[in-house]
């Protein structure tokens, strides 16, 4: 049972680890006492899911908080602990004021919707930061990302749900595709980071030969025999380690953070010297291998942080949202609470909700292996 009451400005938070829905929400309640603001946002762990409804409806009853967005994880995260794969509840009442943020749901055209009842807030907005979460089950998931992005010119940072129940995520009680909440840059001061947990450790390599999904060569060489040479003979006789230690990067085109997405090595084959990666890829494409393991992704966990610090100087931080991958938290470092600890150490303590997700969201695409915060000064 951990607690943030409201110091100075900072955002008011709140956490439990009961297990039924009813004495996790009146525990939140507890500790929230009387939050200031008029937007929350709850996240639970999967055994929760089918109460997120209920619980959102007595957090607004109880708390005189009108606006609720909720969506459910593998875990949840706070400013001290990361649970995973236990009942869990955090909850995080942003400050704002009311003309600050809009609530959006909707399915794949999202965005549309929202562009056509905001028009006038989205135009004074400019760019908002969408808190989102979204149904991977959905078949129009992918499209209504995009759509939000290009239709509202909003930066998404969120995560997909859990996708074992019948509403992962809800926004004042409506059931769609994709819900959330979208802040203007213009009333909050907000920063952004991603951390992919990997680092490139080759040049840009051009696909000069592939069918499908996999890659023949690169730069006009046997791809095998190139991603072999970035390692010697540490894999040479144990292929299968390299399966979640070894990766290929997508550069995103257009990018100024040199940014990417890292995608899966999902075959080797040594005879006819190929590798087969987890998605479809163009001759002509570019691609970097990555290496992840726990050392680069402390490190690149540290860097996302200390940008952050760097941008936002001497100002205090209000609040915070961190969006994890599940593949991460104890699955990726061997010390519990590692990023939160991270996070801690280089920011200070400030409140944090975050939920452990089926896929990150950063901008306008889904991540994996990542971690997308956003803080607020």
């Amino acid at each position: 049972m951990i607690t943030m009451k409201q110091i100075t400005e900072q955002f008011s938070s709140a956490t439990s680890r009961k297990t039924m829905w009813n004495e996790s929400v009146e525990e939140l309640i507890t500790q929230l006492a009387a939050p200031k603001g008029t937007v929350g946002i709850l996240y639970t762990s999967e055994d929760l899911a089918p109460f997120l409804g209920k619980m959102l409806d007595q957090l607004r009853l109880k708390t005189g908080v009108t606006d609720w967005a909720g969506a459910s994880g593998y875990g949840t995260i706070s400013h001290t602990e990361e649970i995973f794969g236990e009942s869990s509840a955090t909850v995080i009442v942003l400050d704002l004021p009311p003309d600050a943020y809009r609530v959006f749901s909707g399915n794949a055209d999202v965005g549309t919707l929202l562009s056509a009842k905001e028009t006038e807030w989205l135009a004074e907005a400019t760019m908002p930061l969408a808190i989102s979460h979204v149904d991977p089950r959905h078949p129009y998931a992918m499209e209504a990302i995009s759509n939000l992005a290009e239709m509202t010119g909003s930066f998404l940072i969120g995560g997909l749900t859990a996708a074992s129940s019948d509403s992962p995520h809800l926004v004042n009680d409506q059931k769609t595709c994709m819900s959330g909440i979208a802040v203007s840059p213009m009333k909050a001061e907000i920063f952004t980071g991603l951390s992919q947990g990997c680092s490139p450790i080759s040049e840009t390599l051009t696909v000069t030969k592939a069918q499908q999904n996999i890659i023949i060569e690169l730069d006009q060489k046997p791809a095998f025999d190139v991603l072999m040479e970035y390692f010697g003979d540490e894999f040479e006789n144990n292929l299968q380690a390299m399966a979640g230690t070894i990766f290929v990067a997508l550069p995103v085109q257009g990018s100024d953070t040199a940014d990417y997405t890292v995608r899966n090595l999902v075959g080797l084959d040594p005879e006819s010297k190929v590798i087969a990666i987890g998605e479809a890829i163009s001759e002509g494409d570019s691609i970097l291998i990555c290496r992840r393991d726990q050392k680069t992704a402390v490190e690149d966990m540290k860097r996302m942080v200390s940008s952050i610090k760097d941008r936002i100087k001497n100002k205090s931080i209000r609040g915070g949202i961190y969006i994890s991958c599940a593949a991460r938290g104890p699955n990726q470092f061997s010390a519990p609470n590692k990023e939160t600890d991270i996070i801690r150490d280089v920011l200070g303590q400030f409140p944090l909700a975050g939920f452990f997700a089926n896929g990150e969201i950063s901008r306008d695409r889904v991540y994996a292996y990542t971690g997308v915060i956003a803080v607020f000064t």
